[in-house]
């Protein structure tokens, strides 16, 4: 009778195949992902939101998800101010005008909150400031938009680097700047 040898090699190799693929394609996300980060840096205008962007993976039972964005924190508030713009707004209301309304109501129904005055560059400009609002200056969706076709590549490059011979190899070596 013949004998069967390696069948536990085998076994053991189908059993973590799905886990090596899981890690191949989180992987090939944060490849993708890496793109969309770099192209976002590039485009934005503020050094502090540049320093925050980032590209986190996460996975469960049906996909593997990308998410490109801004650190949280003051970084995360100034990103989205960038991204979509402001309305106008007060700063301050000076309390003989406020007739009993918070800053914030006062905003919500055209008006502002705060007491003090406010200072810029060092010298105040009054009780009530009234803050005329910013232009967007989009830099995520932008980011995908023209690097989405990049992001597809550098995620299939990642995955063909990573299956060669019908086998998972080792993951290449982390490059600078990697996350």
């Amino acid at each position: 009778m013949a004998g069967v040898r390696g069948r536990e090699a085998v076994s053991r190799y189908l059993r973590d195949l799905p886990e090596e693929l899981t890690k191949v394609l989180r992987g090939a996300g944060r490849a993708g992902g890496k793109v969309i980060a770099d192209e976002a840096r590039a485009e934005v205008r503020s050094d502090l939101v540049r320093a925050n962007i980032t590209a986190k993976s996460a996975i469960d039972a049906e996909q593997v998800r990308v998410t490109v964005t801004v650190k949280r924190g003051f970084a995360r508030s100034v990103g989205t101010w960038l991204e979509y713009g402001t309305d106008p707004h007060f700063i301050s209301v000076d309390d003989s005008v406020r007739r009993g309304m918070s800053v914030g109501r006062i905003n919500r129904a055209g008006s502002d909150e705060h007491k003090a005055s406010l200072v810029i560059n060092g010298k105040p400009v009054g009780t009530t400031v009234f803050h005329e609002g910013a232009r967007p200056y989009p830099f995520l969706r932008p980011a995908l938009d023209r690097k989405g076709d990049d992001a597809i590549g550098a995620a299939k490059q990642y995955v063909l680097s990573r299956i060669k011979g019908g086998a998972v190899v080792a993951e290449p070596e982390a490059q600078e700047g990697d996350e």
